[in-house]
């Protein structure tokens, strides 16, 4: 079960802003747009590394919220779970618009592993911890992988990822724990073996 918005006593709550957008209520859209831009911005932005790819998404976001607000229904979710994966889904079609080529596991780990250092003893060093990220990842299931990403390089909480990936917020936090034992096990099982 994804748990509702936060809102303050006395402000309309999401599906009231909602029927307020069906039948084009100004004011409904303003509430609305203000209570959820900085989270559709960043679940985008956490997508794509792009403030300008994520502002695009985020405008076409609200306006496919104002055009299906009078589909919405609650029976199938949450608003926010909605909104989220409205968003997540134009997210993607951006990526695959903008990305030719899926990201490599390298450059990912390349980029966890960036420092301003130059020492060509820590290079080595930050090449083989690339390398026993890279493998410890690729242990991991597709839902792990995004989920762990999500929280660990992106700072994402397991709500936000229950959210942003439309599913119950036990499961998030199952798939992040899960995953994190299994990376730990792996980088435990590479450092042993290179210490052998």
């Amino acid at each position: 079960m994804v748990r509702q918005s936060r809102v303050a006593e006395g402000e309309p709550s999401d599906e009231g802003l909602l029927a307020g957008m069906a039948v084009g209520e100004q004011s409904a859209a303003v509430i609305f747009t203000r209570r959820y831009q900085r989270r559709i911005f960043g679940l985008a932005y956490s997508m794509t590394g792009d403030a300008g790819v994520a502002e695009d998404v985020a405008q076409e976001a609200m306006i496919r919220v104002w055009r299906h607000a009078p589909v919405f229904d609650p029976r199938r979710g949450s608003v926010a779970s909605w909104v989220l994966t409205i968003t997540r889904n134009l997210t993607i079609d951006a990526l695959r618009l903008r990305r030719a080529v899926p990201t490599d596991p390298d450059d990912f780990a390349a980029s966890v592993m960036r420092s301003n250092e130059h020492n060509p003893e820590d290079s080595v060093h930050r090449g083989d911890v690339r390398q026993t990220v890279r493998t410890a990842l690729e242990v991991l299931s597709d839902e792990q992988r995004r989920a762990v990403v999500l929280a660990a390089v992106y700072g994402r909480t397991a709500l936000e990822i229950s959210e942003a990936e439309g599913i119950p917020l036990g499961t998030a936090k199952t798939r992040i724990r899960t995953a994190l034992i299994r990376l730990r096990a792996a980088v435990e099982h590479a450092e042993g073996a290179n210490g052998e």
